[in-house]
């Protein structure tokens, strides 16, 4: 059972997840959506342009038809004035068509941006297979689209009915016109009847949007066996992480001990802390840590620090101080700059007298430490 759990796609499709199905092509689309916005502005610009374009069409048909006889008997001559004709066709329907065509790229843009992958267009034998085209068929998604479909013809019908039911006498009284008022009024009509069909498809986009964007996530969602695969694929795995840290710990370690040997004095707990302090009065401000470590480490640097007559000073307060409050290669803090300065007074003084460790250092307990610097442990 958890085996069968681990299997279901319950979360929520991660970042990469979404940059690789868009690397891929695949983003929300909705079809309802491009279709509103298209004949919205096809049914504005005729409002609009419609008049224009007609008197534009009654020019070229008057141009083209109104011939003489010698024009239609030249052959030479009806290429030339047939080539014009569509010539000033292009030129009546170019702002509407361009219309069409900057709504028709924009709409689609409209959900997820601009989105374009030549794996979208590969060919996939998948797409052949009948067995899932039938099951996209019968899914989710062709069911919507059936509903959809339903839908729009429905709406569509009652629109429909709706403007011719209001609009009958109107109707009626086309008969009874000349015929270029006749047709100019049919055609504010028909303007009027396709932007009120076309204000029907935002029902269907409003209720198709959604939709996509919920499908669309649904098809990407993960088992959590696949977040833990990409966790592990971007972030690498913990064990892997664990293994960098222990690595850079070791390097880390191993810098810190070559700088124990050049350091001016060591000061203990005596057992459990050590740090190292150097000091150049020529150029440094203040003493710095070069080294610092507890137990083990601790016992590493006294060690290193017998090998190379390095003075050791048992201050149990100040050492652990200084392990509290100072990083490596940091300064140590104005208020243990007292402390400090005795504590490498009696250093200096120790390797005057050539001091090779082999003498027992009196612990130095009476250190000015402010209250809050002081660890007990």
């Amino acid at each position: 059972m958890a085996e069968d759990k681990a299997q279901e796609k319950t979360e929520q499709p991660t970042p990469k997840k979404r940059a690789d199905a868009r690397d891929k092509g695949q983003v929300p689309r909705s079809r309802e959506l491009t279709t509103m916005a298209v004949l919205l502005a096809a049914s504005g610009a005729l409002l609009l342009m419609g008049d224009n374009m007609i008197d534009g069409i009654l020019d070229i048909m008057r141009g083209t038809l109104a011939v003489d006889r010698a024009t239609v008997m030249d052959a030479n001559a009806l290429v030339p004035g047939f080539l014009g004709a569509v010539k000033d066709a292009l030129l009546v329907f170019t702002p509407f068509i361009m219309i069409l065509l900057v709504m028709a790229v924009l709409s689609p843009m409209a959900l997820s941006g601009w989105s374009f992958s030549m794996k979208a267009m590969a060919f996939k034998w998948s797409k052949m297979d009948p067995v899932k085209g039938m099951g996209r068929i019968f899914s989710a998604k062709g069911l919507m689209e059936l509903v959809k479909a339903l839908a729009k013809f429905s709406i569509v019908l009652v629109v429909a009915l709706l403007f011719l039911w209001n609009n009958v006498d109107a109707l009626l009284a086309l008969g009874s016109q000349s015929v270029m008022t006749a047709l100019a009024d049919a055609g504010r009509l028909l303007a009027w009847a396709f932007l009120l069909l076309s204000c029907a498809m935002i029902l269907i986009a409003a209720v198709d949007v959604p939709f996509q964007l919920w499908d669309f996530t649904r098809q990407l969602k993960m088992t959590r066996q696949e977040v833990k695969d990409e966790f592990k694929e971007t972030d690498g795995s913990p064990e892997l992480k664990r293994r960098v840290r222990e690595v850079q710990r070791e390097i880390s370690q191993r810098r810190m001990m070559d700088e124990v040997p050049a350091a001016d004095v060591v000061i203990t707990n005596p057992t459990h802390y050590a740090v190292a302090l150097r000091y150049d009065q020529e150029t440094m401000s203040a003493p710095v840590v070069v080294a610092k470590g507890k137990d083990m480490i601790a016992l590493r640097i006294r060690t290193l620090a017998l090998e190379h007559s390095v003075p050791i000073v048992s201050a149990p307060p100040l050492s652990r101080a200084l392990f509290h409050t100072t990083e490596l290669e940091d300064e140590i803090p104005a208020g243990l700059f007292l402390a400090v300065a005795q504590v490498l007074a009696y250093a200096y003084q120790l390797r005057g007298k050539a001091w090779r460790g082999e003498d027992e250092v009196p612990a130095m307990d009476d250190l000015d430490i402010p209250e809050d610097m002081r660890y007990d442990s």
